[in-house]
């Protein structure tokens, strides 16, 4: 009687993880990390982070997708990359403005999920590299790899408790990177306080377009799972994400658009963006 009923009580919770699977993480606003000046003045420098890309980024090709040459990056950039994000973790941030923050949040992220696939490449996607440490999770975002300030951290505090609960900017989506074909492109240069505004319109406009952001097929609009599952982000519904698109879509699927109130369908590929 004991085995049935634990029988039944792991098969609910299987189905749940695998109903919930592709949820994402609500925005938990970490009070801790709204600290900053207002009237500051310095800035950080990520020009390291501008020259490592610069070396191991390559440009779209007829895809759109921006991928990175990893197997160069293991031998040869893993100690540059290395140097750049103990520089950031060495940062006192609840010092700086709000833009330098935003910047500092944006490409510390980005670094240390390059990182990561780095120590564990290679692999075929970011998913496989399981070292969560919550049970039937998989990938890197849940555990703790960096320290700033004295607080251990992982890219789910960097991303679903810093960046979108603090700033409520859509747009974070298309400025972060998890390394993965359906992603929006890690972009050429690190952010800035004074790029960041263009980095962000740029990103959203060239993902839109593109069709891992939006496309009509055989009568449907397929959008990416990044608007399903974090639909709260642009307004809440489907409706507020075509709105969204709109501002950004252009040609033939700015027009389709144009008779839209939903999607019929959304899709991501985990692949990892790879050269090879």
């Amino acid at each position: 009687m004991r085995r049935d009923v634990l029988r039944v009580l792991l098969g609910a919770l299987l189905l749940g993880v695998l109903a919930t699977g592709n949820a994402a993480p609500e925005a938990d606003r970490w009070p801790r990390w709204e600290a900053h000046d207002p009237d500051a003045t310095a800035e950080i420098d990520h020009s390291a982070w501008s020259e490592w890309l610069g070396d191991y980024r390559v440009e779209p090709g007829g895809d759109g997708v921006a991928r990175l040459d990893y197997a160069a990056a293991k031998a040869n950039g893993r100690a540059a990359l290395t140097g750049y994000i103990d520089r950031l973790t060495d940062v006192a941030i609840s010092d700086y403005n709000r833009d330098q923050q935003f910047a500092y949040w944006v490409n510390l992220y980005n670094a240390v999920t390059v990182a990561v696939v780095l120590d564990h490449y290679p692999v075929a996607s970011i998913r496989d590299i399981d070292i969560s440490p919550q049970w039937f999770s998989s990938g890197p975002w849940g555990k703790e790899l960096v320290t700033v300030e004295g607080q251990a951290l992982t890219l789910n505090d960097i991303e679903h408790r810093i960046l979108r609960p603090i700033w409520e900017d859509p747009r974070v989506h298309y400025a972060v990177n998890c390394a993965s074909i359906g992603c929006p492109n890690l972009q050429p240069v690190a952010f800035s306080a004074d790029n960041t505004e263009r980095l962000l319109d740029r990103g959203a406009r060239a993902y839109i377009n593109n069709r891992r952001g939006a496309a009509v097929e055989d009568g449907e609009l397929v959008v990416s799972s990044i608007y399903h599952w974090f639909q709260a982000d642009f307004g809440g519904t489907e409706d507020s994400v075509i709105g969204h698109l709109r501002q950004y879509a252009e040609g033939e699927l700015a027009a389709r658009l144009s008779e839209r109130s939903g999607y019929d369908d959304h899709r991501y590929d985990w692949s990892l963006n790879d050269v090879q």
